[in-house]
């Protein structure tokens, strides 16, 4: 499993008109090459009286699955741009179409490139990027004593507190990112001086909001 990779929210849609040729990007996070299929196929249904619907795709945690599609249009003037947005823009597991109604005006190679690439950045925006990072969840329990004090120290700290449980002893969750396990474990034993006991929880990814990346 990747530490930390970027993608995008999930599905979104934005629309730029360029020359009178309308452009309508819609993004959508996908982990299969037939998830991306799927969306494409449902997007071209929904338009299938527009000029061209021209996508592109990249999926895995190395990137092993890249597909690009001109749907028409001069040979790399459409797919490709939309592909290396999303490599330029680090994007794992990401799907995007670009819908064009043709309004009249030809736009030329160099036009095009730019029209799709500029369609699938402002696209990607409106949708959102968030990074997700790996994540531990380690449990700290602790006599009711400590509430206070390991409550305010978790909440004061580089590490995020999940949630807090009240039992027969008073248990706090937290997200510890990949390689700070050990550091928080010398932090709580320190911290309340032996008297914590440590549990692991399961591994996920969190997600954080990013503007750019």
């Amino acid at each position: 499993m990747l530490s930390s990779y970027y993608t995008v929210k999930g599905y979104g849609e934005h629309e730029i008109v360029i020359q009178k040729s309308r452009f309508i990007a819609y993004v959508q996070r996908v982990t299969t090459e037939e998830d991306a299929q799927a969306f494409i196929n449902d997007i071209k249904k929904k338009h299938w009286n527009a000029t061209h619907n021209c996508s592109a795709y990249m999926i895995g945690e190395q990137d092993h699955i890249q597909k690009a599609n001109d749907d028409g249009e001069p040979s790399g003037t459409a797919g490709v741009p939309i592909l290396e947005v999303l490599k330029k823009r680090q994007l794992k597991d990401t799907a995007v179409v670009i819908t064009r109604y043709f309004g009249g005006i030809k736009l030329g190679a160099g036009g095009l490139i730019r029209a799709y690439g500029s369609s699938t950045t402002e696209g990607i925006n409106a949708t959102g990027v968030v990074e997700r990072r790996l994540v531990q969840t380690l449990s700290v329990k602790v006599d009711y004593g400590w509430l206070g004090k390991l409550e305010n120290e978790l909440r004061n700290s580089r590490f995020r507190l999940k949630n807090i449980d009240y039992a027969e002893q008073v248990i706090f969750h937290s997200y510890i990112e990949d390689g700070d396990e050990d550091a928080f474990r010398e932090w709580i034993t320190n911290l309340t001086n032996g008297q914590a006991t440590i549990e692991d929880g399961e591994h996920s990814y969190l997600e954080i909001d990013v503007t750019e990346t």
